[in-house]
């Protein structure tokens, strides 16, 4: 197994586990679970793969969607058990977050991709799966919390990639790296209410 292959796994397993708490909240049945989890899991990697005209990754190894419907049968028999669900769904997503972006990373760094777009896919796989959840399921999306960073966590682990890419060559301290620094950041604005300033309406002038 490669390590785009395992961080692709372990990104699809903790998505998934995001998408069937939020189904546990909406009370949905286990088909309903399923579904949510698998769109949660593979969303922001087949957007990633067919805007860089690479094989999508769970068409080219349907197991990824065995693991997907795995998560969601546990979850299923289990979320009853968690206190808060909700909370637990944001840690949960806060570690899927960083580990999708580094796939996104890894896989547009490994098509020979410039900085720009290498650092954009790290974004797109790190926040789609989560924003299609949300919308699906008529929350709130989690990437446009009021003021919160989610999008901004991607952005800054995928540079950090970028920079430790440039500064060593090697992949893999760049990997951990942007895993590290997207986790940090999005745990930082759960925890301690990291924000970013937020646009508030003014009265318009008077002339």
């Amino acid at each position: 197994m490669t390590a785009l292959q395992l961080l692709d796994y372990t990104a699809v397993f903790v998505f998934a586990v995001t998408g069937a708490l939020t189904a546990s909240r909406a009370q949905l049945d286990i088909v309903g679970f399923v579904f949510i989890a698998s769109l949660t899991a593979v969303g922001g990697g087949t957007v990633r793969d067919l805007l860089l005209d690479r094989p999508v990754f769970w068409m080219a190894d349907p197991r990824y969607l065995g693991v997907a419907a795995a998560a969601a049968v546990i979850v299923f028999f289990t979320a009853h058990l968690v206190e808060s669900r909700y909370r637990t769904l944001l840690w949960f997503d806060a570690a899927a977050l960083a580990v999708a972006v580094p796939a996104g990373v890894a896989a547009a760094a490994a098509s020979g991709q410039p900085a720009s777009i290498v650092l954009l896919m790290g974004v797109v796989t790190g926040c789609l799966g989560g924003l299609m959840r949300d919308v699906v399921c008529n929350e709130v999306p989690l990437v446009l919390k009021q003021g919160e960073l989610y999008v901004t966590c991607a952005f800054a682990g995928a540079a950090t990639a970028l920079a430790v890419l440039a500064a060593t060559g090697q992949p893999l301290p760049a990997l951990i790296a942007c895993a590290a620094v997207t986790f940090a950041t999005r745990a930082g604005s759960m925890a301690f209410g990291w924000k970013l300033p937020v646009y508030k309406a003014r009265p318009p002038r008077q002339y």
